[in-house]
């Protein structure tokens, strides 16, 4: 008997469809433009924060006179800290953006950076998070104040201050969001390439 009944291997495999191409991740794009927002913000947040500034009229306890005080972020170490950290975050931002492009540009060493992105960007999470934690802690004083150990609220004299430390802090948190981002895309990096 002929063994025209069974097809032969061949015949199977031409028809079958065609293998699709491998399709490319943009991963790398996705991390450089990350990476772009995350020093603007940095930026935005220390420029916002360094500009905080005001001077008003205060009335002296006890006295019947009035001093000109100046509000400033140098007045606070939490705000001195939050400057360092933002700053080194911007930094950090501009470096790892030009290693994402290299990345981009020579994509053999993609996995090796990845990893070291990870560590780093949850290293520069915490060092940003503790920053803008510390430095909210201090502008909620500053605005409802803490009857039980009776520091008075300042926003109600220094109110344009207080926007701006307020307006540092939002951006700071979205570059802490950005860093969330950027780690879960590094380990979902690293996972994809592990083999099935």
């Amino acid at each position: 008997m002929a063994s025209t009944d069974k097809p032969d291997r061949e015949s199977i495999k031409s028809e079958e469809a065609p293998a699709a191409p491998p399709r490319r991740s943009n991963y790398s794009s996705v991390h450089v433009a990350l990476r772009v927002l995350l020093f603007a913000a940095s930026v935005t947040a220390v420029v916002v924060m360094v500009t905080a500034k005001q001077t008003e009229i205060v009335p002296v306890p006890g006295l019947p006179i009035s001093v000109p005080l100046e509000a400033k972020f140098s007045d606070s170490p939490a705000f001195i800290y939050f400057i360092s950290a933002l700053s080194v975050a911007g930094l950090y931002g501009i470096l790892t953006t030009l290693a994402s492009i290299s990345v981009v540009l020579k994509p053999a060493y993609a996995t090796r950076f990845l990893l070291h992105f990870a560590l780093l960007d949850v290293l520069m999470l915490g060092i940003v998070a503790s920053a803008t934690g510390a430095a909210g802690g201090v502008a909620y004083i500053g605005l409802k104040g803490n009857s039980h150990v009776r520091w008075g609220k300042v926003c109600n004299v220094y109110d344009k201050f207080c926007q701006h430390v307020g307006s540092s802090i939002a951006v700071a948190l979205f570059a802490s969001v950005l860093l969330v981002l950027l780690t879960m895309l590094s380990v979902f990096s690293i996972y994809r390439k592990i083999p099935k």
